[in-house]
């Protein structure tokens, strides 16, 4: 069919949330299973709809920070990676990035924010009082932006504008992974310029990083294997598939998040309505359908990662990928 904007017709049903053997709800949504050679292994939906790959590009990003030959230390490269929760942790840890660099947190450029994670939120309130650039979810690549462009003399007030040199070398590195040339752009939500891709070209260039055949990639893998909890947070989702298979997860805001193993297989998933609750339960499942990961292994996450439906105090139901 060829590359073509996401529409209401490219996805099929991918998850059901059931309440005492009813089902309540239904997530619709296009996935793609890739392999390091590009072969597609399973799909769903029309995986050549292309979407805003949000946050689930940060990987690429950070290989294009490598490429420009700043020298990261494992944590400071997995902070550049991540979509962190906002915690005192990762707040302290970005800043020292940033002084190590000889930059500070007043020039960053993402905009100021409450912590991604709702107890990380709460605390911040509570003890700080306030928002701020450290604690918006995307800082840590920020950081790594200013890093980079303090290392390469490059301007520091413009590393966000698409022209930029930094910016080009994303692009170029987006290019060459995905193989695809992005038709669209836009700006994310941390203003960082935002290229569109197709769900399968996410995949195929995830699976690439996961097979870590370069060392930048290597490095990036391992960085991510030491450091999960600065990819996202002690417990949260992508730290937990860290943790438990290897490789690297990554979420993106709208329906969005990708897996590759240290295999090289990779999925993609996007659900339709930009929903959360089902991205990582179908990526989990549709690994273990082409036998990328065991069925137990999917389970044991899918369990850890999936809100319980309740009835009082009660569990009565949850949700189910049906791929």
């Amino acid at each position: 069919m060829g590359l073509h904007p996401l529409t209401s017709g490219d996805g099929v049903v991918v998850a059901e949330l059931v309440r005492d053997s009813l089902v309540e709800s239904i997530h619709h949504g296009v996935f793609a299973v890739v392999d390091h050679t590009g072969k597609v292994l399973l799909e769903g939906g029309n995986s050549d709809a292309v979407v805003y790959p949000r946050s689930t590009v940060k990987p690429l990003q950070a290989l294009a920070m490598l490429s420009a030959g700043v020298d990261l230390t494992p944590q400071e490269l997995a902070l550049s990676t991540a979509s962190h929760c906002g915690s005192s942790e990762h707040r302290g840890a970005i800043e020292q990035l940033l002084t190590n660099h000889g930059v500070s947190p007043e020039q960053l450029l993402c905009p100021e924010d409450w912590p991604l994670g709702a107890k990380e939120r709460a605390l911040m309130e509570k003890e700080v009082g306030s928002p701020s650039r450290l604690a918006m979810n995307c800082s840590g690549k920020h950081a790594g932006f200013l890093a980079t462009c303090e290392h390469a003399g490059w301007d520091k007030d413009t590393y966000l504008e698409p022209e930029h040199p930094l910016q080009s070398l994303v692009f170029d590195t987006i290019v060459r992974y995905t193989e695809e040339v992005p038709s669209h752009s836009s700006a994310d939500g941390c203003g960082a310029p935002l290229h569109a891709i197709s769900v399968k070209g996410l995949a195929r260039a995830m699976a690439k990083i996961g097979k870590a055949d370069t060392e930048p990639e290597q490095r990036l893998l391992s960085a991510v294997a030491a450091h999960s909890w600065a990819l996202d947070g002690h417990g949260r989702d992508n730290t937990v598939t860290i943790d438990t298979i290897g490789g690297i997860a990554k979420i993106g805001a709208e329906g969005l998040v990708t897996i590759a193993t240290p295999s090289g297989v990779a999925v993609a998933v996007k659900i339709l309505d930009g929903s959360m609750r089902a991205t990582t339960p179908v990526a989990l499942a549709a690994l273990a359908k082409i036998g990328a990961i065991t069925s137990s292994v999917a389970g044991e996450l899918t369990a850890r990662v999936s809100t319980a439906v309740l009835g009082g105090e009660k569990v009565i139901g949850g949700l189910r990928a049906t791929i």
